[in-house]
């Protein structure tokens, strides 16, 4: 098993950065695909990034392609997701969520069994 503590959210202005970091405690980070999901109130949780445990294969949203990078520090078994130029319309809480690696990278919540607990972002326009 793997757990999961989000961190790194707050309240940015539209275009401004930020750095979201998921620490992953227990063993075998590696074996696990990593992903970035965020939920707006009143909307379904929807898939924001994902990175696959072999660390060879990434996938983003349409909606923050170019602006989001999701990236993994193995020795540190955390996660990020860096986030410029950012929109009122990213404005949700975010999760991370770790699955089993060798299944595909996983684009729906159902698709991960490990979760963290959540990280409000909130952009003003």
């Amino acid at each position: 098993q793997v757990q999961l503590v989000d961190s790194g959210g707050g309240l940015v202005q539209a275009g401004d950065s930020l750095r979201l970091s998921c620490a992953a405690s227990g063993r075998l980070f590696t074996m696990y695909t990593l992903g970035w999901f965020r939920q707006a109130p009143g909307k379904e949780r929807q898939f924001v990034a994902a990175f696959s445990g072999s660390g060879g294969s990434t996938s983003y949203a349409d909606s923050v392609k170019g602006r989001f990078t999701i990236s993994r520090d193995n020795a540190k078994t955390t996660v990020y997701l860096q986030m410029n130029s950012l929109k009122p319309e990213d404005t949700a809480v975010y999760h991370c969520a770790a699955r089993r690696a060798g299944y595909g990278l996983g684009y729906t919540p159902n698709d991960y069994s490990y979760w963290g607990q959540g990280t409000q972002v909130t952009v003003s326009s």
